[in-house]
């Protein structure tokens, strides 16, 4: 049997949740995978049935109210240099005991590295290539001059890697835009591939069923709330949502807070609150929804484009990345932003109002999700794969 080895970056369940769809993907064509993680991640994939060997992690720390952490994360530099080579020395382990054809990575440097040394294909699944500081750090020339070189010195040692493969549309729809063009030490390598996910057809059946189940009313909006990322960003943001839209008897929502190990039978909150710690119907709950509420995360954008929703963005506070994601889906005019500081009950009826009174985003987004069907990732990536055997 052949042999794919899967290697998640373990923070939020994106990364994992992407290779995840391929390893289910493959093993329609004889291929078993083993994957390789920590953190949140590793539980997600033992969850989902597959064998996830454990490393130390490498990764960003966060503040209390799920904001991105500098001082925390400069603390936590000594550590990365420590637990870095000790990921590539596990990986070389692992992988030799596993014996791949191929290495497939979403974000981790570590495999790419163990790969080359072994001398064994290696494929990049990426869609942040430069790190973007924080929106007060980048005012300073001095800030900008180290995000720019960080950037390049990141671009390069991505480069090792057989192939670079961005899961993103392509120019100029590109969500990521910002942390993948301005990479020049990479752009060689570099194919938009498209979203990875497979192309979901839902039964009425289905639909009417959780119609049922959380007695939803057609005649009011639905809105969807979704928070996904770093565990530590999840719960505060729910809360402080929650709070605002208890008020908003007039519009049905249902939150998940996607908590992996979590109980999967909704709860009711409140007249118009349902509450999933782990959402079994996100698929159903995404094609009944008007408007979805969602983080600045280049998963959850992809998927409500691939839904063909237009939705509220709430970046994570300080996080580069998603606050430059934000940015280009209003650009796209597919959705608007709403500042973590500012979430209160007027705020976010603004938004929804601006939303579902104005046909544009609407419009906006079935444009975008048909743009979307027409790049299959997944085949695409099928391609690169056995293009190496």
């Amino acid at each position: 049997m052949r042999r794919l080895y899967f290697t998640p970056y373990g923070v939020g369940l994106g990364h994992a949740s992407r290779l995840l769809v391929l390893a289910d993907y493959f093993r329609q064509y004889q291929f078993e995978s083993k994957f390789s993680s920590f953190g949140e991640a590793k539980n997600y994939l033992n969850l989902h049935g597959y064998d996830c060997n454990l490393v130390p992690p490498v990764e960003f720390l966060w503040g209390k109210e799920g904001e991105f952490s500098l001082k925390h994360n400069i603390s936590k530099i000594p550590k990365w240099v420590t637990n870095l080579p000790i990921q590539i020395n596990m990986e070389i382990k692992y992988i030799k005991k596993f014996n791949p054809e191929i290495i497939i990575s979403d974000t981790r440097v570590s495999s790419l590295i163990a790969g080359k040394l072994l001398n064994i294909p290696t494929i990049l699944l990426i869609n942040q290539i430069k790190l973007l500081l924080t929106p007060r750090l980048r005012e300073f020339r001095i800030a900008k001059f180290f995000e720019t070189c960080l950037g390049e010195s990141m671009g390069g040692l991505w480069k090792i890697s057989s192939n670079i493969l961005i899961p993103d549309l392509p120019p100029p729809y590109t969500i990521s835009e910002d942390t993948i063009n301005s990479v020049k030490s990479s752009k060689s390598k570099i194919k938009y591939i498209g979203f990875i996910s497979p192309k979901i057809t839902i039964s009425d059946e289905r639909i009417n069923s959780i119609t049922n189940l959380l007695q939803i009313d057609k005649t009011k909006l639905l809105i969807f709330v979704h928070i996904s990322g770093p565990k530590e960003t999840r719960k505060p943001i729910i809360l402080k949502i929650i709070e605002a839209c208890q008020n908003l008897t007039n519009i049905q929502f249902v939150f998940s807070e996607g908590k992996a190990n979590g109980n999967s039978r909704p709860k009711k909150v409140s007249g118009n609150i349902w509450y999933y710690e782990w959402c079994p119907h996100r698929d159903e709950i995404f094609q009944l929804s008007d408007i979805l509420i969602i983080r600045g995360g280049h998963t959850a954008i992809s998927q409500a484009i691939q839904f063909g929703k237009p939705f509220i963005s709430i970046p994570i506070e300080n996080h580069g990345e998603q606050l430059s994601n934000s940015i280009k889906i209003e650009k796209l005019g597919i959705g608007l932003t709403l500042n973590p500081k500012t979430i209160d009950t007027t705020a976010i009826r603004k938004l929804i109002e601006t939303i579902s009174n104005d046909n544009k985003y609407k419009k906006k987004a079935s444009q975008l999700m048909e743009i979307s069907n027409s790049l299959d990732g997944i085949e695409n990536i099928k391609n690169v794969v056995f293009s190496h055997i």
